[in-house]
C-alpha cells in the first residue's frame, strides 16, 4: 500500500563510478513464515558476488538456500527468494550501478501527484492555520 495508507519508501539510486569499480551493497530482509522473496533494491547485480548471511557484514550462518532470477521484462534487474527460520537475513553483492527506468520515474510522479491531492483534501476540509493543521468544526 502506498500514501496516504502508508509512507512510501524509496531505494537511493546509485550512479556510475566514473572510475569504473563496484558498489559493495548490503541489504538486511526481514524473512515471513521462513521465506523472504523480493527484488534486490539495485540493478546490474554481478549475479557471483550474491552471499546471504544472518548476521551483518558477512558474519552468521551462511546461507545456501537461496534462488536469484532475472525478470524477462526487466533483465538488469534481480529478485531473490531466501528460505531461512532466522528472523532476519543480510544480503551482500555487488554492483556498478543503477539503471534508471521510465517505472522509476512513474512510481515517483505517482507519490508526488497522491501527496498533492491528500493535502488538496486536507485543505477543503480542514483549516490551516500559520503552519499547523486544524480541522474545522
Amino acid at each position: 500500500m502506498s500514501y496516504p495508507d502508508n509512507i512510501d519508501v524509496f531505494s537511493e539510486k546509485l550512479n556510475k563510478k566514473p572510475t569504473g569499480g563496484n558498489y559493495v551493497i548490503e541489504e538486511r530482509v526481514t524473512i515471513s513464515a521462513g521465506v523472504y522473496n523480493g527484488p534486490l533494491q539495485h540493478d546490474n547485480i554481478n549475479n557471483q558476488t550474491v552471499q546471504v548471511y544472518t548476521g551483518s557484514m558477512l558474519t552468521g550462518i551462511q546461507l545456501t538456500n537461496w534462488t536469484l532470477s532475472v525478470p524477462s521484462d526487466a533483465p538488469w534487474r534481480r529478485v531473490i527468494k531466501i528460505f531461512s527460520a532466522a528472523p532476519e537475513v543480510y544480503i551482500t553483492y555487488e554492483t556498478p550501478g543503477d539503471t534508471v527506468e521510465a517505472d522509476d520515474i512513474n512510481v515517483l510522479q505517482s507519490a508526488v501527484t497522491t501527496t498533492q491531492t491528500e493535502i488538496e483534501r486536507y485543505k477543503s476540509n480542514g483549516l490551516i492555520d500559520g503552519g499547523s493543521f486544524t480541522r474545522g468544526v
